[in-house]
């Protein structure tokens, strides 16, 4: 029972206090197409679908990378419990700089304190280290599948805002792209 209802619990109290904190941020003066932004969002929700829906639904998905077990379920529950704290923690430091959208506010500030001190986009290592915990839930081959495209998803929006911060701070920033990786601590 717990196995069914955990890992989705997970992602709606995540969700709850990311719609919670949405409206805090500053009054943006550049920011993605919406075009853009619909294709991230509708590519993430099907790499949640992905993970959501009934295996039987995805003939060929629902095959297992991974034998079932409860060590692995629970490696799989904190490595997504993890991710999404943060996520969190990293939204929270960004406080009324943080747009859903690739945007840069009117005031912008370059945080590098807190999650930004070990990389520079930590709200995605959240979210990926969330979703490969959740597919580690599942050890099933639509979970990797899922990771697969929230990996897709986020690289490309991150590409776009390192370009963007690059403009909008120039060498401060570039400095900190020296010291500070993108995603992974110490290697991407």
């Amino acid at each position: 029972m717990i196995h069914s209802f955990l890992p989705p619990g997970l992602w709606l109290l995540w969700l709850l206090y990311w719609r919670a904190t949405a409206k805090r941020a500053k009054p943006t003066i550049r920011r993605d197409s919406a075009g853009s932004y619909r294709a991230q969002v509708m590519t993430l929700i099907l790499a949640g679908a992905l993970m959501a829906l009934p295996s039987d639904m995805l003939p060929g998905f629902g095959a297992r990378f991974a034998p079932a077990g409860e060590g692995l379920f629970w490696i799989g529950i904190g490595l997504t419990a993890l991710g999404l704290l943060f996520a969190a923690w990293a939204r929270h430091c960004l406080g009324a700089n943080w747009s859903g959208v690739v945007s840069i506010q009117s005031g912008h500030e370059l945080v590098r304190t807190g999650p930004y001190a070990l990389v520079r986009h930590p709200i995605y290592t959240g979210l990926l280290t969330a979703f490969a915990g959740s597919a580690l839930t599942l050890g099933q081959w639509r979970g990797v599948a899922a990771v697969a495209l929230a990996i897709l998803a986020l690289w490309r929006k991150l590409a776009l805002e390192e370009r963007w911060l690059i403009e909008e701070f120039g060498e401060p920033y570039k400095a900190y792209r020296r010291r500070v990786r993108a995603v992974i601590p110490f290697l991407l």
